[in-house]
């Protein structure tokens, strides 16, 4: 009798554990952001697009990063000027809340009418390093694009990290500027306090 309750006991238990290791089995893992070498990209970013080698990115020079451009008042507040410890003080700041992916949504529109059918791509800024990846979405008859990485399943949620991006635009049978998309000047910063994540992001192309 004595043996087997301890028998139930020990069966008891073992039925606590495996549950509790399934509920923890069934628990999201934590999404961390890609590894990015701050200073690294920092010094990077000036040595790609610091072409009159003043040791910041400004002027024309903006025009070749427009992932960069399109933060100047979150990495350059006191203007400055964009340089490798104002980029890499940036990258730390997203690397301080842990955020690994942000859910991201886009808008957009020719000459101020939804685009339909449109591909969106956010291209990391090459200084960024090979970890981060290129999101990308389609846009509905509203012109909107839920941007995303690709997943690698239902455990793996959708989003994009933060960083600085390219974006480019492209219909198939349209002929979107180059402008637009294989010579971009659209940009975006992905991060908690970055321009136009509260008022919604919105690409007017001009065409």
């Amino acid at each position: 009798m004595l043996q087997r309750m301890k028998i139930g006991i020990v069966a008891l238990l073992a039925g606590i554990l495996v549950l509790e290791f399934g509920c923890l089995q069934r628990r999201p893992a934590r999404i961390h952001p890609p590894g990015i070498n701050a200073s690294a990209a920092g010094a990077k970013a000036i040595e790609m697009f610091d072409a009159n080698k003043d040791g910041k990115i400004s002027g024309e020079e903006l025009n070749k990063c427009p992932g960069v451009k399109a933060a100047i008042a979150q990495i350059d507040p006191s203007g400055q000027g964009i340089t490798a410890e104002a980029i890499t003080a940036r990258i730390k700041a997203w690397q301080a809340t842990k955020l690994g992916r942000m859910s991201m949504a886009c808008r957009v529109t020719r000459n101020g009418q939804p685009l339909a059918g449109a591909t969106v791509k956010f291209v990391p800024e090459p200084f960024l390093g090979e970890n981060m990846k290129v999101a990308k979405g389609t846009t509905d008859q509203n012109g909107m694009a839920m941007i995303s990485i690709e997943t690698s399943g239902p455990k793996d949620p959708p989003g994009v990290p933060p960083g600085l991006y390219r974006v480019e635009i492209t219909k198939e049978g349209m002929n979107i500027p180059a402008k637009y998309n294989t010579e971009t000047i659209l940009g975006q910063e992905v991060a908690l306090d970055a321009k136009g994540i509260q008022e919604g992001i919105v690409f007017d192309l001009q065409f």
